[in-house]
């Protein structure tokens, strides 16, 4: 797993959403992105981790961020996702996790005893000309938010 860090170019990436619209890197050029990669949609982690993004919305924006999530979800269990818990914000579909492994978020972990390949809950700043601010890898899903916001 390469890991990134502060100064190094975030890697561009075009992506569906939860609505089946397909999201570029670029779309966001000259906007800071708080990215971050969670395993599955609807699990306890994960939506602790997105409601947190949600709560944070207002706070983000004075900021200056725009929130994207990713995960290997299919559109349309992103879209029950963001309905369901009222997100707001785009959800990506990295099906065959592409995105997470230039990212350093697709690795092995530990589950249930057992080493698997997988998503690491993995959150990213990175600044309007597209350079990693802040890297935050094996992240607890409550400190996401706290993170970015600590580094602003």
């Amino acid at each position: 797993m390469n890991k990134l860090k502060s100064g190094d170019k975030a890697p561009s990436f075009a992506l569906t959403d939860q609505d089946g619209e397909k999201i570029s890197f670029h779309d966001y050029s000259g906007q800071k992105i708080l990215l971050y990669f969670y395993p599955k949609a609807m699990t306890p982690g994960c939506t602790t981790q997105s409601c947190c993004v949600r709560d944070a919305a207002e706070e983000l924006t004075k900021a200056g961020v725009v929130a994207l999530g990713i995960s290997p979800d299919k559109p349309d269990r992103l879209k029950t996702f963001d309905e369901k818990y009222t997100l707001g914000f785009r959800l990506l579909s990295d099906p065959d996790h592409q995105i997470a492994e230039k990212y350093g978020a697709w690795g092995e972990k530990s589950m249930y005893g057992k080493k698997v390949m997988g998503i690491v809950r993995s959150s990213f700043l990175i600044d309007e000309k597209g350079r990693i601010l802040g890297a935050w890898y094996k992240i607890k899903p409550e400190e996401t938010v706290a993170s970015v916001m600590a580094l602003l």
